[in-house]
């Protein structure tokens, strides 16, 4: 029974991290402005809710691996600050998704779904601006052509902007189609999920 729930959970991670990876190569490709926006979240928050906060980390960290094929001009100005922040933005998205719903998911199973699928962007977009501030301010100000105030424009109208608009409201958009997915799929699948989502439902109706 054990190995069983192993390899169910082995293969519904390998199909979501997949997932990732090609979402993420496409976004790489759709561009909105001189970055891209991240499609990759749903697939990750979907896991972090299915298989918990160690599954939300993982795919997360898939993703900022991809991410590093897209990060060339942050690469030459440090390649060590590049990577760490790359793989930490989206890595704690995951995670941070996948214990917000594990921390909710008895007391309100629409909101745990929910919330946990918006903190993504939030969490993914906040990290990646702290890490800009931190090892690429000097470069952002040479970019934007003045100060920090310039430079601070530059970040959040040119660089996030619209990409953060576009991750934050797919995010909130799919938030209620997450929770028809894991109602359906726990009902007639065992798909070795961390949680017995079945019970979590019934409780909630009740």
């Amino acid at each position: 029974m054990k190995n069983s729930f192993r390899i169910k959970k082995m293969v519904g991670v390998a199909i979501l991290t997949a997932l990732v990876v090609v979402l993420q190569l496409l976004s790489l490709v759709i561009k909105f402005g001189p970055f891209s926006a991240t499609l990759a979240l749903v697939p990750i928050v979907l896991g972090a809710i299915l298989y918990g906060p160690g599954v939300g980390l993982f795919l997360g960290f898939a993703m900022g691996l991809v991410t590093l094929f897209d990060a060339a001009a942050f690469m030459a100005v440090d390649v060590v600050a590049t990577v760490f922040v790359c793989l930490l933005k989206a890595s704690m998205a995951g995670l941070v998704s996948g214990l917000i719903f594990k921390g909710l998911k008895n007391v309100n199973f629409v909101l745990a779904i929910v919330l946990a699928a918006i903190s993504a962007p939030i969490v993914n977009t906040g990290i990646f601006v702290i890490g800009c501030y931190l090892f690429f301010f000097e470069t952002i100000k040479k970019w934007a052509g003045g100060g920090s105030i310039e430079a601070t424009k530059y970040l959040f109208l040119t660089m996030l902007g619209i990409n953060f608009i576009i991750e934050f409201s797919l995010n909130s958009v799919i938030s209620p189609a997450l929770t028809y997915v894991v109602k359906i799929v726990s009902k007639n699948h065992n798909l070795g999920f961390a949680y017995d989502f079945s019970q979590i439902v019934e409780s909630n109706r009740g």
